[in-house]
């Protein structure tokens, strides 16, 4: 049985192989990498050790791990070549050269590490870095991903950072039901027509007649019993966003203007049923996130609540994920389905000159609560009604996208150090045969008091004392994994009271005295954080341009950078603007093919407009009404 699940592995990676290297459609590609996966899965449980290529070549195991401990958890890249020697030695299991580094005198790269170059291919590059980096494991739906605990601490700390942010300022924490009836969704005809392409449907009970059913949960088990199969009386829809789930509890609950305001926020997760090509994070069917609503007397308290949860979100992404961003209002073309205004905060990724929108607060004015009828008594005028103010806001799990592909390299991710599950581990070094067990045992001992060191002042610290695998291979598996500061401590470091502190995002060496082991790591890790915004900023900056030519607008586009240019603000001319910057083959490829769009209407404008400008569409007749930022995007 395990030679034939090896005949099969190796069968289905050289199909992959050959796909990628025929740059087959990416859903092919996509659907032939997930059964490879499934393939190995089985060949472990099957064999108890990881699959290893047949084209595996053999290196110095100085670092290498045995073949039962690699862990292989993404394709292999397109332009792999086997090695010339091949013995499939189980040490060589953990490092391959491909025959045209070897030629080149490139270095030598541990299988175990990232194959994939991010300025080359940053498809495949972000697929590798969150699958090997521990981040996701891929589903048996489509669009839908495992969050594991690496990539599910980052979202918990940013929980924390913004549930204590919006409680300082009185919104409460709630729970609303995840379906919608076809009446209440359709309520908002402006607001669904957006949303109509990805709303889900649920219409039957059990999975009887279903070709392929998707099956909403009703329970967290995995399994569940089918029922007979029953048509529901009117369809029901999985909510894609829940201003048509929670208005009409608003309705009941306002009667009087002493019963504002009403500023509710759940956290939860929607589907957007995409058909584009999903990417995790990015673009999913299913997401986490935290959406907020709330229902005011007066416009001020609202536009009042929508900057400063921009502002917010502006920290969350700047203090915490060290991600520069440009806060800014929407155009009436990208503005949320049924609202007056929306504001936002984009940043920008450098290795493919896109913006990707960060977080959203939307001012909707009385749209929703005319439509929904949450009217109370005016205070000064009595016997008249008067609708609502509202505002909705959300911020999701694509927050986690944007630290892997803004600051990721390629040795993996590079994690910010207040949202990194950890952020110091201790690697005990200089453990040799000759190394006696009490001289092994003390060591063990020293690097468990670093621990508890680190800890008490709040650090987030492990020491990896793991006796199977060596400094080397457990050096690799961390700076994958993008783990702020790497400690080795060694038996001359013990007694000489030191420690060797390297960082993850330049890769310096430090040595430190362990009597100030607390104060310097903490130091280290401001600076990391300090020195990941600043690199991150200069990029943006060095790619950004103030432009009122089109022919500059173009070239610029092309070279993957973000402009700002006078903009009548018609929806007609933005639209004409993205068709005539996109190129004939537009793709959804990793590079930038697709033509520009409107990012946002900075709040801090570069320049006022004046009445000699022209809008940066060269066809448009109409007088520019601000700056506006332009780019490609996700």
């Amino acid at each position: 049985a395990g030679q034939e699940l090896d005949d099969l592995v190796q069968k289905q990676a050289d199909s992959v192989r050959q796909l990628k290297s025929d740059k087959a459609d990416k859903a092919l590609v996509d659907e032939a990498v997930k059964k490879l996966l499934q393939l190995k899965v089985d060949y472990k449980k099957t064999t108890g050790t990881d699959w290893v290529s047949k084209a595996a070549a053999p290196q110095s195991a100085a670092r290498s791990a045995p073949q039962s401990q690699a862990k292989q958890s993404a394709p292999k890249s397109a332009n792999e070549k086997p090695n010339k020697k091949s013995d499939n030695k189980p040490k060589a299991a953990a490092k391959e050269v491909s025959a045209a580094e070897s030629k080149s005198g490139a270095k030598k790269q541990t299988r175990l590490g990232i194959e994939t170059r991010k300025s080359e291919n940053t498809a495949d590059w972000y697929t590798e870095v969150i699958t090997k980096g521990e981040m996701i494991e891929y589903y048996d739906v489509s669009g839908c991903y495992i969050l594991r605990p690496w990539a599910y601490a980052i979202w918990e700390t940013i929980q924390a950072f913004f549930d204590a942010k919006i409680k300082g300022l009185g919104v409460e924490n709630c729970y609303f039901p995840m379906f919608i009836s076809k009446a209440a969704l359709e309520t908002e005809k402006t607001h669904i027509a957006d949303f109509a392409p990805e709303v889900a449907w649920v219409t039957k009970s059990g999975q009887s007649e279903l070709a392929e059913p998707i099956a909403i949960r009703p329970t967290s088990e995995t399994v569940m019993y089918p029922s007979y199969a029953k048509w529901l009386a009117e369809p029901i829809a999985i909510r894609p966003t829940s201003e048509t789930v929670m208005y009409p509890s608003y309705a009941k609950w306002v009667q009087s203007h002493r019963d504002l305001p009403i500023r509710l926020n759940q956290w939860c997760s929607v589907v957007r049923w995409e058909f584009k090509t999903p990417t995790p994070f990015l673009r999913t069917r299913e997401f986490l996130w935290q959406e907020g609503h709330s229902a005011f007397a007066t416009q001020h308290e609202a536009l009042e609540e929508v900057y400063t949860i921009l502002d917010y979100y502006a920290q969350v992404y700047e203090y915490l994920l060290a991600i520069p961003v440009i806060k800014g209002r929407k155009t009436e073309k990208e503005k949320f389905a049924g609202g007056d205004m929306t504001t936002t905060c984009e940043a920008y990724v450098g290795t493919n000159g896109r913006g990707i929108q960060g977080a959203t607060s939307h001012y909707l004015g009385q749209n929703f609560s005319k439509m929904f009828d949450i009217v109370f008594e005016d205070p000064q005028e009595v016997g008249k009604k008067a609708y609502a103010y509202q505002n909705s806001w959300g911020l999701s799990t694509r927050s986690i996208g944007a630290v892997v592909m803004i600051h990721g390299d390629d040795k993996g991710l590079v994690m910010p150090p207040r949202v990194a599950k950890l952020q110091v581990i201790v690697v005990p070094c200089g453990i040799t045969a000759t190394t006696t067990d009490e001289d092994k045992n003390k060591l063990m001992d020293g690097c468990k008091q670093l621990e508890h060191k680190l800890r008490g002042a709040g650090i987030r610290v492990k020491c990896d004392l793991s006796d199977h695998y060596s400094p080397g291979w457990k050096f690799n598996h961390w700076e994958l994994k993008g783990v702020p500061v790497r400690v080795e401590f060694g038996p001359k470091d013990m007694q000489k009271g030191e420690f060797v502190a390297v960082r993850r995002d330049t890769g310096d060496k430090s040595t430190h005295k362990l009597s100030a082991a607390a104060n310097d790591c903490t130091q280290l890790l401001q600076q990391i954080h300090d020195s990941l915004f600043t690199r991150a900023k200069e990029e943006r900056d060095s790619h950004l341009i103030v432009t009122q030519q089109w022919t500059e607008f173009m070239t610029k586009l092309d070279q993957k950078f973000i402009m700002l240019s006078p903009f009548c603000g018609e929806t007609q001319c933005e639209d004409q603007i993205k068709k005539d910057s996109a190129k004939e083959d537009v793709s959804d490829a990793s590079g930038p093919l697709m033509g520009a769009k409107s990012l946002c209407i900075p709040l801090d404008q570069p320049k006022p407009v004046t009445p000699d400008m022209a809008c940066i569409n060269p066809h448009c007749k109409s007088k520019p009404k601000y700056f506006t930022l332009f780019g490609r995007s996700y």
